[in-house]
């Protein structure tokens, strides 16, 4: 085949991918415009009070839904085309250089005649590589033009994926006995952080009071918690105190909590021990959940109220968990240095930070 031949496909290479980015680029709008139909959908059922207009506008979403996934597979299979089309203009390339090296090596010996047939050879080889290295220049640009148009379309659908999922966060706090906690400090500067962090309507935090040893598996499984809190008091033997029937303390030992959680629902990720001398359960706990977080000692009121509320905050900003650790630990310290060390923070070894973030977008 000619130099030509390969030449020409080179072009039309290089056309059939200019055509794929464009059928991608068509793809990649009717993707944006069926969230856009679909979020309309969802806000216009979000307003109304009717069940007829709720449910139209509902299946509306789902259709809307559907038109965007299709429309994303497809952006999909065409990256492949493009992928293939990529590696058959280099191999088409190729065959272009092999050829022009090939002719080339025709005129070198051709022109073994003396010093002007030298200097004339000397020239068109110079001209041959500048022109390579010009056809090199041009298909380095168009893969560049294609590579940003390959972010370009990422970001697109990180942005369709804005949407994060919900996690719940269940909050259990027991104070029998005489020495009281400010339990409902905490819970109250707990929930203001959380409406003030950037995916408020991600985190739905629950709260149980007076808590029993009962209530901890009927809660979980009544509300399939993401987290699990336990405010209150601890004791230096390992054990959480709640109350009995009588609101009298109660004393769970560290085995009994352990195996709650074991049993309970599959979705707990982190058991959050707010309470005095409980890094041993905390440890325990990471045998059957990602995370667990406990303290060594006794800690204070406030500073218990401190490191809990900003620890949460950082999880409604989309921080991991030992990213949000590191900041309730921060907060700490400015509250109170001599506390900084009590918290400790437990995780299952292999996770990677993704595993560890709660509150992350949707996938699609």
């Amino acid at each position: 085949m000619s130099l030509e031949t390969f030449r020409k496909q080179v072009s039309s290479c290089q056309e059939n991918i200019a055509k794929l980015q464009a059928d991608k680029g068509r793809f990649s709008l009717k993707a944006v415009a069926a969230l856009k139909k679909k979020q309309d959908a969802l806000a216009a059922a979000s307003r109304s009070k009717s069940s007829s207009v709720i449910s139209t506008k509902g299946q509306e979403a789902l259709r809307h839904e559907s038109d965007q996934s299709k429309a994303l597979v497809e952006m999909a299979k065409i990256d492949r085309k493009i992928a293939d089309a990529q590696k058959k203009l280099v191999v088409a390339q190729n065959k272009v250089d092999q050829e022009v090296t090939r002719e080339q090596k025709k005129q070198d010996a051709s022109k073994k005649k003396g010093e002007a047939d030298l200097k004339k050879q000397k020239a068109e080889q110079q001209r041959a590589q500048q022109a390579h290295e010009r056809q090199m220049r041009e298909l380095g640009a168009g893969l560049a033009r294609h590579e940003g148009m390959h972010v370009e379309t990422a970001m697109q659908i990180e942005m369709l994926k804005a949407l994060p999922e919900q996690i719940t966060v269940l909050f259990m706090a027991s104070d029998p006995g005489t020495n009281k906690l400010a339990l409902d400090e905490e819970a109250r500067s707990i929930g203001e952080k959380l409406r003030a962090s950037e995916h408020r309507d991600s985190v739905n935090f629950q709260t149980r009071w007076a808590v029993r040893p009962m209530d901890i598996l009927q809660a979980i499984n009544e509300l399939q918690p993401t987290v699990v809190h336990f405010s209150g008091h601890g004791t230096s033997a390992d054990a959480l105190v709640l109350q009995d029937d009588h609101g009298r303390p109660k004393h769970v030992s560290k085995e009994g909590i352990v195996s709650a959680i074991a049993f309970g629902s599959e979705s707990v990720k982190l058991v959050f021990f707010n309470t005095c001398f409980s890094f041993n359960q905390a440890q325990s706990c990471v045998e059957n959940v990602n995370a667990a977080i406990g303290m060594n000692q006794e800690i204070g009121d406030e500073g218990a109220r401190v490191f809990s509320s900003q620890f949460y905050s950082a999880i409604g900003f989309g921080y991991s968990i030992p990213k949000a650790f590191a900041q309730a630990k921060s907060a700490l310290m400015m509250e109170d240095l001599s506390q900084a060390d009590i918290p400790e923070l437990h995780l299952k070894d292999g996770l990677s930070e993704e595993e560890l973030t709660l509150v992350r977008p949707r996938r699609i």
